[in-house]
């Protein structure tokens, strides 16, 4: 296996910023990322207003931060740029009766994954510019790297390319939110939507946290403390993570003491073994005939049933007890990044 020595990799010096500064732009949606690249795009100058129902929760939201605040239909009218923020199940039927009827010849249409444009459940017209920017982190994260002067990295795509100028638009879009501070790359809506979709699932969300309650289970079945379980088999993730994050898995090896490298070498392969690896294989092959997402925007359709129990049965397991509880009594992990009353 070879890694691609053309990759490029664009910082805010290789990007003209007054290719969005001059545009008006309505974000729908102030959901984390909502919140956070509305506001890292008015404190980077640029003309932006929050496209939301004016008597929802997150109009309110939106108000205290001083955001201006439009329907969605009267965002459309009024925009250069419209980004799509809202949940990925809810965007196509708002698309069709708000957004669409009101897309005019040039404007260019963002979204920050591409679930809807990759499967079809949305198709723009073909005289509007279709583009993606990509921030790989929550959008809280996005805010929060932004106001300490830093940046989550960014992917940007385009699908369509009316004007002839999308992907510089993308380009500086992704700058103003504090993305080319860290870096951007180019990839294709579906790259980014299909590798998005099985590292959610067979890593980051659905592999860790089966992976983090399943040793849990371990340890408590056997007779030890779950507060002990818990120190061990989720608090501990952090430390690791951050080790990897700052210089690989060769780094983190290298600060870890020789058991637990040693540990590392002859027992992660018996847990993640070559049965785990053909079952991400299945993995990848549902998100890619689609099975996948026609399965949770049906689930979707029906009122989450399925998302609901699975809801329920997590948020009793023991493990979030026992976090909970561990959590409230210990000081740790300074400030945080997400605050439900306003973001």
């Amino acid at each position: 296996m070879t890694t691609d020595t053309q990759l490029k990799i664009y910082y805010d010096k290789d990007i003209d910023t007054s290719k969005l500064l001059g545009k008006k732009v309505a974000v729908v949606g102030y959901g984390s990322q909502g919140y956070g690249q509305t506001l890292n795009l008015r404190d980077s100058g640029v003309c932006v207003k929050s496209a939301l129902r004016p008597d929802g929760a997150s109009a309110k939201k939106a108000k205290m931060e001083g955001l201006d605040v439009l329907t969605i239909e009267e965002a459309v009218k009024w925009a250069d740029v419209v980004q799509i923020l809202i949940p990925d199940e809810l965007q196509a039927e708002v698309y069709e009766k708000q957004i669409k009827p009101y897309l005019r010849a040039g404007q260019y249409l963002c979204f920050s994954h591409g679930f809807n444009i990759h499967f079809g459940k949305i198709v723009p017209p073909s005289d509007v510019n279709v583009m993606m920017v990509a921030p790989k982190g929550p959008g809280h994260t996005v805010r929060s790297q932004y106001q300490e002067g830093k940046g989550v990295p960014c992917l940007i795509a385009v699908q369509q390319d009316y004007s002839g100028d999308t992907k510089e638009v993308a380009l500086a879009y992704a700058a103003l939110i504090g993305g080319a501070r860290a870096g951007v790359i180019e990839t294709t809506f579906k790259e980014e939507t299909e590798t998005d979709l099985f590292g959610e699932q067979a890593v980051l969300c659905g592999g860790l946290t089966s992976l983090i309650q399943a040793g849990f289970e371990t340890l408590v079945e056997a007779g030890y403390s779950p507060y002990m379980a818990y120190f061990e088999c989720c608090h501990e993730v952090k430390l690791i993570v951050d080790l990897i994050f700052q210089g690989g898995i060769a780094d983190m090896r290298y600060s870890i003491s020789n058991t637990a490298e040693y540990g590392d070498f002859v027992s992660g392969p018996k847990v993640i073994s070559k049965e785990a690896k053909e079952a991400m294989k299945n993995v990848l092959k549902d998100i890619q005939s689609g099975k996948f997402a026609d399965e949770f925007m049906a689930d979707c359709k029906s009122g989450y049933p399925k998302m609901k129990e699975f809801r329920k049965e997590a948020q009793n397991h023991l493990i979030e007890k026992v976090g909970s509880e561990l959590r409230s009594r210990m000081s740790w992990g300074g400030d945080k990044i997400i605050n439900r009353e306003r973001n």
